[in-house]
């Protein structure tokens, strides 16, 4: 598994059918208007405001890994979407089908969440992180970042185009610092292969 974050090696404290594909068509184009391109990892996903959590009624986020996107929904509506990468593929050793590191299925935001960590095991660290499995093991966080604390721009490269990760959803660096300052304790997650 991952883990990622070492408890002891964080840097900084704890932050307290036809019409549905027309649709779905539709909610795509939409959200494909507002996003910035060409990717840049320095800046938020979409060219728009973030939502204003105060007036969305059902938040939970839909990690689509080999889409390379993170989406914030409100119940059935996409709110937001952001360029991600998660876990890189390798074959399963039981099934002999590629698997991404990054556990799928469904999973709820922790409380652990912070300003960055450094994993020396990894030699990889990262800034704003947020939990969302097994209490600091999966997170969502920036790009990746050096011993030094500088990113590192090869694997910055990799966001919303490939994976890349040991099995966390690396984010660009405002989409992982709003997340951490704004996605609540308890929030659904779900963790998509397709």
């Amino acid at each position: 598994m991952y883990g990622h974050l070492n408890r002891s090696s964080a840097t900084s404290s704890m932050v307290s059918t036809t019409a549905k594909s027309k649709a779905t068509a539709k909610d795509s184009s939409s959200e494909d208007s507002n996003m910035r391109t060409p990717i840049d990892w320095q800046k938020s996903s979409e060219t728009i405001p973030y939502p204003d959590l105060s007036k969305v009624k059902d938040l939970w986020v839909k990690v689509s890994l080999k889409g390379n996107r993170t989406y914030l929904y409100d119940g059935s509506k996409i709110i937001y979407t952001m360029y991600s990468s998660g876990g890189v593929y390798q074959k399963d050793a039981k099934t002999g089908k590629m698997k991404s590191a990054t556990p799928t299925g469904t999973f709820y935001v922790q409380a652990e969440r912070g300003d960055s960590f450094f994993n020396q095991e990894l030699s990889e660290g990262a800034n704003y992180y947020v939990s969302w499995l097994n209490h600091g093991e999966y997170l969502f966080h920036s790009v990746p970042t050096k011993a030094d604390g500088s990113y590192n721009l090869k694997e910055a490269a990799k966001l919303g185009k490939s994976t890349g990760s040991h099995g966390c959803i690396r984010l660009s660096v405002p989409d992982a610092k709003w997340m951490e300052q704004n996605l609540p304790e308890g929030t659904k997650v779900v963790i998509a292969d397709n």
